[in-house]
């Protein structure tokens, strides 16, 4: 199976930059997710890999094979786009083995496939439906196991899950994750839900404003961001802003308040701006101490788990992920403290454009 190499790839539409300048690289038989919210540039990224739009600049790569010129049909690449685009007149079991049977296999491997594909999406009791006989979550199953079967090197696949219902959607991330990995196929995963990713991806690239922002292990991403704006959008994140005014064992920070917290050692010097970020599920509630002390405004029940949020020192906000079991300790008003390991607390310089600004998603 193919490696794939973005190297320095821009596309316009007009004044806007869909993808600015990307360098991504894609590992043989690895299973890549792009996570970036709306308008990040993740289609557009999917579309030129594919063949489906050409980059305004910079070249694509499959095996160090230029191909940024090269028709689509030659590239050995399958796109599963957020457009099923089923073919009306025929049934979900013709639909998947259009591949196969354009290519000629024979009547047995066809069914055997046929059965393995429609069994993986749950389809075997709807193989004689037409299209317009299924729902929108059969529909993009119908596409997807279509893409499987179609025989290509390389999968690309934009929001594949995205209509599914959530049990669904959660049972087809390993199965589809799975079968990739039986099939030895290059992968290229667009999505903008960070727990999808997580799950099913060997690597994670984040991606925003049509530029990545950091590529690494879903460990990586998810515990040591490069930025407030990764930080904050895969795993979300509490701040706060202020001033390096000790290092050692704990770099402390201070706000113009006077208020001091601890975090991770790092690399910024004493008096330097910096920003704190440390996850809302790192971040605990306790009614009797803390590092920072305040009154719960809002409590929302999540299952096994309450969503808190606090407003610490009259101005801070804070949120906090609790266990169901301690829902007795608070109310809506209730004082409490708020702390956490300072190990998982990370330091950021300020961003240039105001921590604001870094965390917006559009």
């Amino acid at each position: 199976m193919p490696s794939i190499r973005l190297s320095e790839v821009t596309k316009k539409y007009g004044s806007t930059r869909a993808a600015d300048g990307l360098n991504l690289e894609v590992q043989d038989k690895e299973y890549l997710c792009i996570l970036g919210p709306t308008g990040a540039g993740k289609t557009t990224a999917l579309r030129m890999v594919c063949g489906l739009t050409l980059p305004s600049s910079g070249r694509i790569f499959f095996d160090e094979q230029d191909v940024t010129g090269m028709e689509v049909e030659r590239r050995e690449a399958v796109m599963l786009s957020q457009v099923y685009s089923l073919f009306p007149h025929m049934d979900v079991q013709q639909n998947v083995l259009f591949g196969p049977s354009i290519k000629e296999w024979s009547e047995k491997d066809c069914n055997r496939l046929a059965r393995s594909m429609l069994e993986m999406v749950h389809l075997s009791n709807r193989a004689q439906a037409l299209p317009h006989e299924l729902s929108g979550g059969m529909q993009q199953r119908t596409a997807l196991a279509r893409a499987l079967a179609s025989g290509s090197k390389v999968l690309l696949l934009d929001e594949p899950l995205r209509a599914l219902d959530a049990r669904l959607r959660i049972e087809l991330r390993k199965e589809l994750r799975s079968l990739a990995k039986s099939l030895e196929l290059t992968c290229i995963h667009v999505t903008h839900d960070q727990d999808e990713a997580l799950v099913m991806a060997d690597r994670i690239a984040v991606l925003r404003r049509g530029k990545v922002m950091q590529v690494g292990t879903p460990k990586e991403v998810f515990e040591n961001p490069n930025s407030p704006f990764v930080a904050n959008f895969v795993g979300q994140s509490n701040f706060f802003t202020g001033k390096v005014v000790s290092k050692g064992e704990w770099t402390i920070v201070e706000d113009q308040r006077g208020v001091r917290v601890p975090a991770r050692p790092c690399d910024m010097e004493i008096g330097e701006e910096v920003v704190m970020a440390v996850k809302v599920g790192n971040t605990r509630i306790k009614s009797d101490e803390g590092f920072l002390k305040g009154t719960v405004e809002r409590m929302l029940y999540e299952g096994s788990n309450v969503h808190v949020d606090l407003v610490l020192c009259d101005y801070l906000r804070f949120s906090v992920k609790m266990p169901n079991r301690k829902i007795g300790e608070f109310e809506v008003g209730s004082p409490a403290y708020v702390s956490w390991n300072p190990r998982e607390a990370l330091v950021f310089p300020i961003p240039p454009e105001g921590l604001e600004e870094e965390l917006k998603v559009d």
